[in-house]
């Protein structure tokens, strides 16, 4: 029998939630194991090119295989993996949908700045650039519910992590970054009910990314205060 695929991660990373997304919709037996970014241990550091996770190790009855990226990650599990299908069959809706899992990438950097940035004029800025781009994902988005219509897919499980950090800073500040978007809001909602979106953080994801953001100082809870 082969050994379940085991996913090197970070309780707080968006990057490994959509790997255990995919994980989830592809309905993959997995081990996850957390490790502590500030204190890599020297295994992960032989195995991740980059020092980031997510890291899927494939075991023996692969070689021993590690895979890097998350986006390569969920590539693989699509193309090897039964279950549902996260990607269209059409090659152009397919590329497309690269496209756009590479544009919630870029989202997650300026999200990065929003969320550590002590500088009232560096936050306004990345609060102005997420709410831009999402005015793009509103005009890219269908009838719903997902983002290709009915059927859940690998750009669901990008834009769901991203989601998961405002569920936390709305109860912080209203931010407005959603203001002019009434699909995306629709779209975010539905995906905070699916399964395998719940499943890919713990209880603490609250507790621990908000203690994130006391560690940066962020210039976010200077202005919940």
């Amino acid at each position: 029998m082969a050994r379940p695929l085991k996913l090197i991660s970070h309780k707080l990373c968006p990057y490994v939630q959509r790997a255990v997304i995919a994980l989830n919709e592809k309905g993959v037996a997995f081990e996850r194991v957390d490790i502590d970014l500030a204190n890599k241990p020297d295994w992960f550091l032989k195995i991740s090119p980059l020092g980031k996770v997510p890291v899927l190790t494939l075991g023996s009855d692969h070689g021993g295989v590690a895979l890097f990226e998350s986006n390569v990650i969920c590539e693989y599990l699509e193309e090897t993996q039964g279950g549902a299908r996260l990607h269209p069959q059409d090659p152009l809706q397919r590329a497309q949908h690269r496209a756009w899992m590479e544009f919630g990438s870029a989202i997650l950097g300026d999200l990065w700045g929003l969320e550590t940035t002590t500088d009232a004029a560096i936050f306004e800025s990345k609060r102005d650039a997420v709410a831009a781009k999402f005015d793009r994902v509103e005009a890219a988005l269908g009838a719903g519910p997902f983002f290709a219509g009915e059927n859940f897919s690998l750009v669901d499980a990008v834009f769901a992590p991203i989601f998961r950090y405002f569920d936390v800073f709305d109860e912080l500040i209203d931010l407005a970054v959603f203001a002019r978007t009434l699909k995306v809001r629709k779209w975010r909602a539905e995906l905070a009910k699916r399964p395998s979106v719940q499943a890919a953080v713990g209880p603490d994801y609250p507790e621990l990314l908000r203690a994130f953001l006391v560690r940066y100082d962020a210039h976010l809870l200077k202005l919940a205060a």
